[in-house]
C-alpha cells in the first residue's frame, strides 16, 4: 500500500528529535469498535483479571479481524510507513489491562539496530496523573550524551531489574517527579513513540486498558539473524509464531508485504517455546 498520508516534515523532525508524537482523535470514529474487540478478546480468552497486577495477552490484535485490519487503515498504515518506510515490518501488538505505575523503562533500549516503534491505543481517558502515558524527550537517542546517562543511572539504581526500577532510588526523588512530558489521552487519540525512549506512567487505576501495535523498519538482509533474535524473545509469552490467525487469514497481498519478512524468520519460536516448557520457566506477567 502506498502512503497516502505521509507525516510533515515537521512532525518526522519532532519525532526523530523527541522520540514521540501525539494524534488526538484519529480513531474517534471508530473506537467504539475498537473497544467492544478489545473486550470480545478477553472475554473469549479464559483469563480474568483481578487488578492486583498487569494483565496482558500476546497478541492481541491479531486475534480480530477488525483490529488486524487497522494495519490497513491508512491513518495508521501511513504513520508507520512514514516513519520506518514504506517497506516497514509489523511484528504484532499486546493488549493489557494495567495496574498502578508503571516504572521508568525503554522497550528494549539499544538492542534493535533498525528503527523501531510503537502505536499505542488507550482505550480509557488517562491525566497526569491517573496513569498517562509519560515520556523523557530525547532519551531514545542512543548515540546522545543524555540519553546515554539517563540509561547508566537508571541500571545502576537497580541493576539486578535492569530498566525497570524503582523510581524512588533514582535520584533520590519519586519516579512520578523525575521531568518529563505527560501525554495525556483520550479514547480515539493514538500515541506513538520510539522503543528506546523512557517511559513510563503513575497513578493509574487498576483496569487502565490500552494495546499496542509494533512496528520497524525492514532489517537488511546482512542483519536477519539478528531479527531472529529480536524474534525470538517473544517464546517467553509461549507463542508458536508472532503473528495471530486473524492477521494472516485476512491479509491482502499490500499487508502481507509488512508481516513477510517477519514470518520467514519466526518459525523457530515454536522450538524455543518448547525448551522454555521444559525448563519450566513462567511466561512473563502475561
Amino acid at each position: 500500500m502506498k502512503t497516502v498520508q505521509p507525516l510533515s516534515q515537521h512532525q518526522l523532525d519532532f519525532f526523530d528529535t523527541f522520540g514521540y508524537l501525539g494524534f488526538p482523535g484519529l480513531l474517534k470514529d471508530c473506537i467504539d469498535k475498537i473497544i467492544e474487540e478489545f473486550e470480545d478478546i478477553w472475554a473469549k480468552s479464559g483469563r480474568t483479571h483481578d487488578g492486583t497486577t498487569r494483565s496482558a495477552l500476546v497478541p492481541l490484535p491479531d486475534k480480530s479481524e477488525y483490529l488486524s485490519s487497522l494495519l490497513d487503515d491508512p491513518r495508521i498504515h501511513d504513520i508507520a510507513s512514514s516513519i520506518c518506510g514504506e517497506d516497514f515490518n509489523y511484528y504484532s501488538g499486546d493488549g493489557n489491562y494495567y495496574v498502578g505505575d508503571t516504572k521508568w523503562h525503554s522497550d528494549g533500549y539499544k538492542t534493535r539496530p533498525v528503527k523501531s516503534i510503537k502505536i499505542a491505543f488507550y482505550l480509557d481517558p488517562v491525566r497526569k496523573n491517573s496513569g498517562a502515558l509519560r515520556v523523557i524527550p530525547g532519551s531514545h537517542k542512543t548515540d546522545d550524551t543524555f540519553a546515554s546517562l539517563l540509561q547508566s543511572h537508571l541500571i545502576k539504581s537497580n541493576p539486578s531489574d535492569g530498566l525497570k526500577t524503582d523510581a524512588p532510588v533514582l535520584f533520590g526523588i519519586p519516579g512520578e517527579e523525575i521531568p518529563a512530558v505527560a501525554l495525556e489521552s483520550n479514547p480515539g487519540d493514538i500515541l506513538v513513540f520510539n522503543h528506546n525512549i523512557k517511559h513510563s506512567s503513575w497513578g493509574g487505576s487498576d483496569r487502565r486498558r490500552m494495546f499496542t501495535m509494533n512496528f520497524s523498519e525492514r532489517y537488511p538482509d546482512h542483519l536477519t539473524d539478528h531479527l531472529k533474535e529480536v524474534l525470538g524473545d517473544e517464546a517467553r509469552f509461549f507463542i508458536d509464531r508472532i503473528h495471530g490467525p486473524a492477521m494472516i487469514k485476512t491479509a491482502t497481498p499490500e499487508r502481507m508485504l509488512h508481516l513477510e519478512q517477519v514470518r520467514e524468520n519466526d518459525t523457530h519460536l515454536a522450538d524455543l517455546v518448547k525448551e522454555l516448557k521444559k525448563t519450566g520457566e513462567p511466561r512473563a506477567n502475561a
